[in-house]
């Protein structure tokens, strides 16, 4: 079975379902593959000022209960769409960081922290201080086309689901069956649709061991 989580690096809303994603991962860690994929959000998904970016903050926070409300310092006025976080948390998978060391370190550093990392090289010193790499290569690798393609394939792939909220999480196992979430931010439906779609599995597998192959004829 696998579980991909679409995401937008500086998106609130996935940021207020880490700690669903990092439930699930452990709770499933030997019987799921588990990977995250950029799905970049337009320019006009963002915020237009800091002030409407604290209005979206204070609705999510308070529907999510949270005691802390999220930092706005990250916003400025930028014509690329923000797409540096994401690029940068993409190209740490050439050096072999396809965990959530990058990315998290770049959500946390804007909304937690303020930190304006929608600047490359603010974002490449946010991600070489929490991995390690070398920022001049990373920041080769991140401004790359080929990164940039990778993020551009990964968000179509996203919007080829139908779908056009993130977080986004898409269940797949091996009898064929398949679950979009959308906007779902809840770790209960996510953790019953993987529980039940393994016991299908299971049940599949059992069959298979008492019949064998479909007959031919």
């Amino acid at each position: 079975m696998k579980v991909t989580y679409y995401l937008e690096v500086l998106s609130s809303w996935c940021h207020w379902v880490e700690p669903a994603w990092a439930d699930l991962k452990s709770r499933y860690a030997d019987r799921v593959d588990f990977e995250w994929r950029i799905a970049l959000m337009r320019k006009e998904d963002f915020p237009v000022s800091r002030s409407q970016c604290e209005w979206f903050y204070r609705r999510s926070g308070t529907i999510m209960r949270s005691p802390v409300m999220l930092n706005s310092g990250w916003f400025e006025d930028r014509d690329d769409g923000f797409v540096n976080p994401s690029l940068v948390a993409e190209a740490g998978r050439d050096f072999g960081i396809n965990d959530d060391t990058i990315r998290l370190a770049l959500a946390n550093a804007a909304v937690l922290d303020g930190r304006k990392v929608g600047g490359m090289g603010e974002a490449i010193a946010v991600a070489a201080k929490a991995s390690g790499l070398n920022a001049k290569r990373l920041r080769a690798r991140a401004e790359s086309a080929a990164v940039r393609a990778r993020a551009d394939a990964s968000t179509a792939e996203f919007f080829s689901h139908q779908i056009t909220q993130r977080p986004a999480f898409v269940i797949e196992d091996a009898i064929g069956d398949k679950a979009v979430f959308s906007g779902v931010m809840a770790l209960a439906p996510l953790a019953a649709t993987i529980e039940a779609m393994l016991s299908d599995t299971a049940a599949y597998a059992a069959h298979a061991a008492h019949h064998g192959a479909v007959p031919k004829k």
